[in-house]
């Protein structure tokens, strides 16, 4: 059990991004391409935080002409290149899937003051 500490210690981030649920987030992404690489940046809100430590996971949802895309992002990957709140949301809830259902307005997540 030791060993899987250690382990897990050594692939967490030093600096882990600050944010809660209902904060609309920009997560820049590293993506490759044959043998190219570049960073492409998801922005959407977060509708979910799970688990913790190494297998710490966020959800970012956003509206693309009209469909709803949903990205799952771990917070340790490699990939994920570095994640910048633009918006600070006031939710009181510990997860935001109603979200879903709802199109157009009803779809928002109040700013906090």
């Amino acid at each position: 059990m030791d060993a899987l500490k250690i382990i897990s210690e050594g692939s967490i981030k030093a600096e882990k991004p600050q944010f809660n649920v209902g904060d609309t987030v920009r997560v820049d992404v590293r993506i490759k391409e044959g043998e190219r690489e570049r960073i492409q940046a998801f922005e959407g809100t977060v509708i979910a935080k799970k688990h913790g430590g190494v297998a710490e996971t966020f959800t970012v949802r956003r509206v693309s002409y009209g469909v709803g895309i949903e990205r799952v992002f771990p917070i340790n990957s490699p990939f994920v290149e570095k994640v910048t709140v633009v918006r600070k949301g006031k939710v009181r809830r510990a997860k935001l899937f109603y979200l879903r259902g709802r199109t157009g307005k009803a779809a928002k997540v109040k700013g906090d003051i």
